[in-house]
């Protein structure tokens, strides 16, 4: 494991007892609401939570409908034990890298992320891993941070020496660009001064 991805699991390792209540989640806990409105408008019975965390997402999503076949991942053991104590046993958690999903192709309806994606050192693996273990007209959900030019130039300097495994905040034009090679009819749309939404279908 790359020094990136060790800070990441070290910092929300040490995060995840208070993430869902304190500030260091609450960028994340603000993109809950627009990410299962546009989850109302996708048609699906299967997803995978990347970057899970707490599982506070795959909650929400079930408390819609009790019968959706969800699994999580991600990095940290302790967020997978806040979330395993949430979450029903039909819920699939699983430690693993997004780089290299334990999954089979063709596996999901939908993958989503939220808050996480400025966390992956090799965007690119991930978002073909995503395009592998999607279905054929499955989509692919992200919401991410996001800043105006100057500020995303102020916190991409300072990103360089994060200890919490932060890597880029990315412009539209960056983030259309990569989904782009993976999927197509690719959408972003800015949802305040600090976060975006992209969706791409396979």
């Amino acid at each position: 494991m790359n020094t990136i991805k060790e800070n990441s699991k070290a910092a929300f390792n040490q995060q995840a007892a208070t993430y869902d209540k304190d500030i260091k989640g609450q960028h994340a806990r603000s993109l809950y609401p627009v990410l299962l409105e546009k989850l109302s408008h996708i048609p699906f019975q299967s997803a995978l939570d990347l970057g899970c965390g707490t599982g506070e997402m795959l909650k929400l999503i079930l408390q819609k409908d009790p019968h959706k076949e969800l699994c999580g991942i991600d990095l940290s053991e302790e967020m997978l034990a806040v979330a395993k104590s949430k979450l029903p046993e039909q819920v699939k958690l699983l430690l693993g890298d997004s780089e290299a999903l334990p999954f089979p192709d063709n596996a999901f309806d939908v993958v989503y992320c939220n808050d996480s994606f400025h966390h992956y050192p090799a965007p690119k693996d991930v978002l073909r891993e995503i395009n592998r273990v999607l279905k054929p007209g499955g989509t692919f959900l992200m919401g991410d941070c996001w800043q105006p030019f100057v500020g995303r130039v102020i916190m991409n300097f300072y990103m360089r020496h994060s200890k919490e495994g932060d890597v880029k905040i990315y412009s539209e034009a960056e983030l259309v660009s990569m989904l782009s090679a993976f999927f197509h009819n690719v959408s972003w749309e800015k949802v305040d001064n600090t976060a975006c939404i992209a969706m791409g279908e396979k």
